[in-house]
């Protein structure tokens, strides 16, 4: 007997498949967007509206206020704006789950966008405020392409949102100057690729995760804040050559006490070391237990910065070094004193993954001086291309080394193809290739 394949469920009318998703958590309902392209239309229903500048603030304000996060689907999740008569320019919002807003403009041309500066402010309402279990508020924030047209009407939006804690703005073409005037609930803030920001004042009380990404612009906050994961992705180099270590000292304040940093060996030895190297240890990262250092080898690899760096950081637990040929690299003039730390020894490092050394003649090398300078020998993983993991293992004594005709330096280590499951210690971070 032939086996009946007639999706039924698939066939029933759009308000019955809504009902029947307005029952899943929000997550399990956006997943079944994947399950054929029945469903995905389902999500992808697109409301367009046309209107000025002005008015996009109260459609967006409307599109939102229509929706239900218990019935997703009784309204669009999306809006498509179009700014103006005759303009090219649009406005793609779309409503995810958890409380996610994402805003994406669009120009219609890759063209020169014109510079520009832009002050966003959020609402400063009192955290006593309480959001309606009823009305749908924006908690996270997904800002992209936003340029010299659209930046008044995204502030005017934005500014509505009081419940906001985490803002994302990427790829804002023209953007020179941000200033950011946040409200205490404002927790995390990323920005990654605009390509002409010279200029970022934060203001913030409570902001407690910053990532960046592009070139160093000149970093003002008026407000002290600890950051708890601090992401400083400026392998671009300084977007101004006159930025020196005495500039970066109250950036350095704010990512003190971090417990994830990110961050590139040039800041580390222009920025960093200039200003703590006359402290003689005094200065240390104590609270920092997991590092992403970006490094380069374009003058061959050296990893005195990287080790001087280690020695700051005596709660390290897990360590992951990046070798990106594209970074960009300072003449290395820069002497590390040998003197001992206070802490010198990593006593909690358990996890070291290297990624991208094309010589493992370099990543022996590391790993042995790891080795050393942890107390307990960690597990050590490499990797050139993100898919093959090999695992730092000891020659035994009674083993012979292998063709050493030709090899410059022995060791007492050699790297092994990894068979086992490892992909949870391998996690890929936001700087890996994005």
């Amino acid at each position: 007997m032939e086996e009946n394949t007639v999706d039924l469920l698939s066939s029933l009318p759009d308000e019955i498949l809504g009902r029947i998703i307005s029952f899943l958590p929000s997550e399990s309902a956006l997943q079944t967007s994947f399950l054929s392209t029945r469903w995905a239309s389902l999500w992808n229903t697109v409301l367009v509206q046309h209107g000025t500048t002005e008015a996009a603030v109260a459609a967006i304000s409307e599109f939102l206020t229509h929706f239900d996060e218990l019935d997703p689907l009784r309204q669009p999740r999306r809006l498509q704006y179009h700014f103006g008569k005759g303009s090219t320019s649009i406005l793609l919002a779309t409503i995810a789950a958890n409380n996610k807003l994402h805003m994406e403009l669009s120009t219609g041309k890759q063209e020169f966008q014109k510079q520009f500066d832009w002050q966003l402010g959020l609402n400063h309402q009192s955290l006593t405020d309480q959001p309606s279990s009823s009305t749908f508020f924006v908690k996270t924030l997904f800002l992209k392409s936003v340029g010299f047209q659209s930046k008044e009407a995204v502030s005017s939006v934005v500014s509505n949102f009081q419940f906001l804690e985490s803002l994302k703005i990427i790829e804002c073409n023209g953007l020179q100057t941000l200033e950011i005037d946040s409200s205490p609930r404002l927790k995390s803030l990323t920005i990654f690729d605009c390509p002409q920001l010279k200029s970022l004042f934060i203001r913030s009380l409570k902001l407690r995760s910053f990532r960046y990404r592009g070139l160093l612009p000149w970093l003002l906050a008026e407000n002290h804040f600890n950051l708890k994961d601090a992401m400083l992705d400026f392998r671009q180099g300084p977007g101004d050559s006159s930025f020196g270590s005495y500039d970066f000292d109250p950036s350095l304040l704010t990512i003190k006490n971090a417990e994830i940093l990110t961050l590139c060996k040039w800041t580390f030895e222009k920025l960093i070391w200039p200003s703590i190297s006359y402290l003689h240890g005094n200065f240390q990262f104590y609270r920092l237990k997991e590092l992403w250092w970006i490094d380069n080898s374009s003058e061959g690899y050296n990893s005195d910065a990287l080790i001087s760096f280690l020695k700051l950081c005596p709660a390290l637990e897990q360590l992951f070094v990046t070798v990106d040929t594209k970074s960009y690299s300072m003449p290395i003039t820069t002497t590390y004193s040998k003197k001992v730390a206070r802490h010198s020894k990593l006593e909690h490092l358990k996890v070291v993954k290297l990624v991208g050394f094309t010589n493992e003649e370099d990543e022996l090398s590391l790993a042995e001086h790891l080795t050393k300078l942890a107390v307990k020998e960690p597990l050590i993983i490499a990797t050139a291309d993100g898919i093959c993991f090999r695992s730092l293992v000891k020659v035994h004594l009674y083993q012979p080394k292998l063709n050493q005709t030709h090899v410059k330096y022995t060791h007492n280590y050699k790297f092994v193809e990894e068979d086992g499951d490892i992909n949870e210690l391998c996690v890929n971070h936001a700087h890996m290739g994005l």
